[in-house]
């Protein structure tokens, strides 16, 4: 008889799921780098492209909330170890599908195996160290933007190589991932029947993790802006070519500072106060994104500017998980998925719009407008964490 290998804890079982919260969000990143090649390839307005991030938005990041009830009821492990296979396996075939139009049904699919993996691995995470929650939540945060970051550098080789039609086996990592969560990550007790989440709780989103949600939408509109228009924006109004390493460059230096702002935010936690740190990074996001429409691009002041901007936009996500977390214990999957994906995905359909606005105004007017709700969402972040501060304390 086979004996099922022992469970994983602690920090192995924190790395697992970094390293496989960083495969499976490469993909997206892989998707923002791919843009420019789709426009010329398949030869696609802005507005196409947009409705491309907004699929895989929708499917990704909208439907979490939905998977994550369903993770809670049916165990995180299982669901977690699923999406990440499907996921890899779907969405490794991007580069080499021959028509914009087969690009749709692809991302829509494969997204919803993202969607499932990702409130699995961020209650899984927020419970192997419950005195340091923002920390580990920061660590397994931090995995998915160094995956956005690594997904333009591994696609650029494929880019600029030729070898396209290769990309089939980036999908080999995320099945062997999936493999081992399933294997090694203990099993999760089910809930009794009478205890278990709610498939769609309205009185969630109607409440402060609703309105933290939107929050969090609007800091994620800057985000899925700068990542998915920088390398449009550097090829028309830069005048860098399509395979040129500054796009590259640029989208894994803005996720890679994106995933380290969330960990020393996380680290910050019990000195500086969260609305100090999630509010605070907001706001001071906007200074370095106006300086890059200023910088030469591909010069060290330019990156930089890049680095912080990731840092500063991210810096604040990961307490706003635990703070939703902590503002429904009841309902963990749920809350995770709704600021780890409802925001992303919320901002990746408006950001079809974004594209649409592109074409109108030009790219640099709608990315400067789209920077702007940062403001809001800094201001609403602020509001619901000081009227809610009683109950957050007693959760610590």
């Amino acid at each position: 008889m086979s004996r099922r290998p022992a469970a994983l804890t602690g920090s192995s079982l924190l790395i697992l799921l970094v390293v496989a919260h960083a495969t499976n969000d490469s993909f997206s990143g892989m998707l923002a780098a791919l843009l420019p090649t789709f426009q010329v390839r398949f030869g696609v307005s802005e507005a196409v492209l947009a409705a491309l991030v907004g699929t895989l938005s929708f499917s990704s990041s909208v439907m979490q909330p939905l998977f994550g009830a369903v993770a809670d009821r049916l165990g995180r492990r299982a669901v977690g170890a699923a999406g990440v296979v499907t996921s890899s396996a779907l969405l490794s075939l991007m580069g080499a599908v021959q028509s914009v139009w087969l690009l749709f049904p692809l991302l829509l699919i494969g997204g919803l195996g993202s969607a499932a993996f990702h409130p699995s691995g961020t209650s899984i995470a927020r419970n192997l160290n419950t005195r340091r929650k923002g920390v580990t939540v920061g660590l397994f945060s931090a995995g998915g933007t160094v995956g956005l970051a690594l997904g333009p550098l591994i696609i650029g080789y494929f880019v600029m190589n030729d070898i396209l039609t290769f990309s089939p086996i980036l999908m080999i990592p995320g099945v062997i991932l999936g493999l081992m969560m399933f294997f090694l990550i203990p099993r999760q007790e089910r809930a009794p029947v009478h205890a278990r989440p709610k498939l769609f709780d309205l009185e969630l989103f109607m409440g402060p993790v609703g309105v933290l949600c939107l929050a969090g939408i609007f800091r994620s509109i800057a985000w899925v802006t700068m990542s998915n228009a920088a390398g449009l924006w550097l090829v028309q109004d830069r005048g860098v070519s399509t395979d040129s390493s500054v796009i590259f460059w640029t989208l894994t230096t803005f996720s890679f500072f994106g995933g380290l702002g969330g960990i020393l935010a996380g680290m910050l936690e019990r000195r500086v106060s969260r609305g100090v740190l999630i509010s605070g990074s907001m706001l001071l996001a906007l200074v370095p994104l106006f300086l890059l429409f200023v910088l030469p691009a591909g010069s060290f002041p330019y990156y930089l500017a890049v680095a912080l901007s990731g840092a500063l936009i991210n810096g604040g996500l990961p307490l706003m998980v635990v703070s939703a977390q902590d503002l429904a214990p009841h309902a963990m999957g749920t809350a995770s998925g709704m600021l780890m994906g409802l925001t992303w995905g919320t901002a990746g359909l408006i950001y079809i719009g974004i594209g649409a606005l592109q074409e109108v105004v030009g790219i640099s007017a709608s990315m400067a407008l789209s920077f702007t709700t940062l403001v809001p969402g800094a201001l609403l972040a602020q509001w619901v964490l000081r009227r809610n501060a009683q109950a957050l304390s007693a959760a610590d």
